[in-house]
């Protein structure tokens, strides 16, 4: 079984063939530490996050305010209490449905932060939330270097808006790192659970680096073209 520290590195590497901004390349590995919450020894973290959701659900339903982000957060528990380890959280199914699911919490709690505040730097109150969202997905051990090297990079790496599109794909490529790494394993994965149990292994996870390198390679293309006509034909 890769580890958290596999899968977070293996993140940033994916990560950074198609991302440039601090921002998504952290929801990156935020991303491709979320399968795992389906493991038993994660259970106690499941049963806070069904709490957690409660809480806010009910708190933001007495302040008369949209109270969705609790759903979703108990919905997110709730997903990975009753999946079993390595079945439809690891799968692709899985996968959309925890991206669009975190996606929205996400953007849900932008929207009501900017409502409720006059904090006008938008960039920083989407950093800020992340870096909260971290510490619901992220083991001890990887938050410990993901912080620090996360604010470091905010005021190292010019300011970027990020879309709500490029929130979902950088929570998607998180989560699908995780299924391409854990198809090296032995167990494999159901890359298409709960529909059926077939496993995929070693062969799948290399034809989806080999994937995921092509379509870097043609979505860097206009950049490169750019770089050539600036820097080759000038001269």
């Amino acid at each position: 079984m890769s580890s958290y520290k596999g899968h977070s590195i293996f993140a940033v590497l994916l990560s950074l063939m198609f991302f440039h901004n601090p921002l998504t390349i952290a929801l990156t590995v935020i991303g491709a530490n979320i399968p795992d919450f389906d493991h038993d020894f994660k259970r106690e973290n499941v049963y806070r996050m069904i709490i957690l959701g409660l809480i806010v659900f009910i708190s933001l339903y007495i302040l008369k305010l949209p109270y969705y982000i609790g759903l979703i957060i108990v919905f997110l528990g709730a997903t990975f209490y009753f999946s079993e380890h390595r079945s439809f959280t690891h799968s692709i199914f899985g996968a959309l449905t925890l991206a669009s699911a975190v996606s929205l919490i996400l953007i849900w709690a932008f929207q009501l932060t900017t409502f409720l505040t006059v904090l006008e730097n938008h960039y920083m109150v989407m950093a800020i939330l992340i870096a909260l969202l971290s510490f619901l997905f992220l083991n001890k051990k990887v938050l410990m270097v993901f912080l620090p090297l996360f604010f470091i990079s905010l005021f190292i790496v010019p300011a970027a808006e990020i879309n709500y599109i490029e929130i979902v794909l950088a929570l998607f490529l998180g989560l699908f790192s995780h299924i391409i790494l854990d198809a090296f394993t032995p167990a494999g994965i159901k890359i298409f659970a709960p529909l059926s149990s077939k496993k995929v292994h070693r062969n799948f996870g290399l034809s989806m680096i080999l994937l995921l390198a092509v379509l870097s390679l043609l979505y860097h293309i206009p950049m490169l073209f750019e770089l050539y006509g600036h820097y080759i034909l000038a001269t």
